[in-house]
């Protein structure tokens, strides 16, 4: 009998750690309880599904993950130059999220990245958006959906 292997209609249960090329981590199940998710129900990124489609139970990978399969390419139109005046009850600092709201009156976060007495520069990035990653899983268990 052969044994069951990552599939597109497949419920998997692994432990996974999602770090920079530099080597700094970013996330990681390793020291608590693994994740169970089903694929495409959106809880891994459709790249980091891609690159564990046919592993099975019991393997453990180091993946590299391109940023186009990651959080995407950083799109300079993300960049915005918002007034001063909007941020009169903030006390800023560079890298500080500051949440906005989207059209749809949905939460926008947003990454100060500089500022003076005029205008904010804020970047709509995800902040992993442009960086390649590091993707290293343990497939604990995998069962038919």
């Amino acid at each position: 009998m052969t044994e069951p292997r990552i599939g597109t209609d497949s419920i998997v249960t692994l432990h996974f750690a999602v770090g920079l090329a530099g080597g700094e981590q970013v996330d990681s199940t390793f020291d608590r309880q693994p994740a169970t998710f089903k694929m495409g129900d959106g809880s891994l990124l459709p790249g980091f599904e891609q690159a564990i489609v046919g592993l099975k139970a019991g393997e453990r990978k180091v993946l590299e993950i391109a940023p186009e399969q990651g959080f995407g390419a950083h799109n300079p139109n993300n960049v915005q130059q918002l007034p001063r005046s909007q941020f009169e009850t903030i006390e800023l600092s560079e890298g500080l999220i500051v949440m906005f709201s989207d059209a749809a009156n949905g939460e926008l976060p947003g990454t100060i990245r500089a500022f003076d007495d005029q205008q904010v520069t804020v970047d709509f990035n995800h902040p992993l958006a442009g960086k390649p990653l590091t993707f290293e899983v343990e497939i604990i268990d995998i069962r038919a959906a």
